[in-house]
């Protein structure tokens, strides 16, 4: 009953084997092995984008705050959702790494940004030109931190909205697996298709022990992010460790079949807690994560059974009427089985 987040899953036994494989001999260093031609044909492959480049980094953060940083100049504006990732967790990274861009928080409800906010903001930007932040770019997060899933059509409305303001998109996909997999659209659909100039491609939170590619689909940022990449102290010398996750990753749908057990488990859980007398969605359930609230008591007996997951928000009070409704944040991952969602359910209801 292990629902704090899907980066305490084990990592799949598949990959797993082929970093075992991978270890094997000698292989150049700095992403010159042959597993990452293997790993970037396959992204190309799968994005339909023959021409994109594309590197590894082993964080999220990381990903993101060199994504952002070829993407916008140190006097510009980041336009993100008010709970956007690189906006919550990221300990001012991208403003690090950006040399000093704005960070621009745009409202829209359960975490995705309205095309009227947007519009309006950018409209709104150097009103005092050289006085103010200037149009930098903009960033979704795709699934959201709310669970919930931009579709390609509205991923095409926002960047439609950046381009004709003259800047780029990019795309922050920790959980892209399980937006693909929650939409049925192509990752080329989702992406470039709809106008995404660059993707943070996440496999951490989807059964990987620690890597995530950046895809540039504009390859004149290539050589921008390498130098970046170097200069941020994100370039592995034993590369081939990231390159054989991501190559394993991409090998017979692997990354999709997790992200759909994860997004299948979490449908079971939010289908489940809604049966629970008083029980309500705090935001609707598209992919892996589940936003809920129910009883206090259900929340005792499950934590009291060593259920993992987080209060949301974390403040408020496990003492107090057990009738209570309190919310959390529950997320599913690749390894979460029908028996753990069934236990926690059998808690919460009892």
């Amino acid at each position: 009953m292990f629902f704090a987040s899907d980066n305490s899953s084990p990592a799949h036994p598949k990959v797993i084997e082929a970093i075992t494989q991978a270890n094997a001999g000698y292989a150049m260093p700095y992403g010159n092995d042959p597993i990452m031609e293997s790993a970037r044909a396959k992204v190309r492959e799968t994005f339909e984008a023959p021409e994109a480049a594309v590197y590894l980094v082993a964080t999220g953060t990381a990903a993101n705050a060199l994504s952002l940083a070829c993407l916008c100049p140190p006097w510009g504006a980041v336009y993100c959702h008010r709970n956007a990732h690189v906006e919550e967790d990221e300990c001012g990274a991208p403003e690090f790494y950006t040399g000093g861009a704005k960070l621009v928080l745009i409202d829209g409800k359960d975490a995705k940004m309205s095309p009227e906010a947007l519009e309006r903001t950018i409209g709104f930007t150097a009103r005092a030109g050289v006085h103010n932040v200037q149009k930098g770019m903009l960033t979704l997060t795709n699934a959201t931190e709310a669970g919930t899933v931009y579709t390609p059509a509205e991923v095409a409305a926002l960047s439609g909205i950046a381009k004709k303001a003259g800047i780029p998109t990019h795309m922050d996909g920790a959980r892209f697996a399980n937006a693909i997999a929650a939409t049925g659209a192509s990752p080329a659909e989702m992406t470039w298709k709809a106008g995404i100039d660059v993707l943070s491609f996440g496999g951490t939170k989807n059964g990987l022990m620690g890597v995530e590619a950046v895809v540039l689909f504009n390859p004149e940022l290539a050589w921008e992010f390498e130098l970046r990449r170097k200069r941020g102290g994100h370039l592995f010398s034993k590369h081939r460790y990231l390159s054989a996750q991501m190559d394993a990753y991409l090998t017979d749908g692997l990354w999709l079949e997790m992200a759909q057990a994860a997004n299948s488990a979490a449908a079971r859980l939010s289908e489940g807690i809604l049966k629970v007398p008083g029980a309500k969605l705090v935001h609707p359930t598209e992919a892996n994560a589940v936003f809920a609230a129910w009883p206090r008591g259900g929340h005792r007996k499950a934590q009291e059974a060593g259920a993992a997951y987080y209060l949301w928000p974390f403040s408020q009070p496990m003492e107090g009427p057990a009738d209570e409704l309190l919310s959390a944040r529950l997320v599913c991952s690749w390894s979460t089985t029908d028996a753990d969602v069934d236990r926690f359910l059998d808690l919460i209801s009892g």
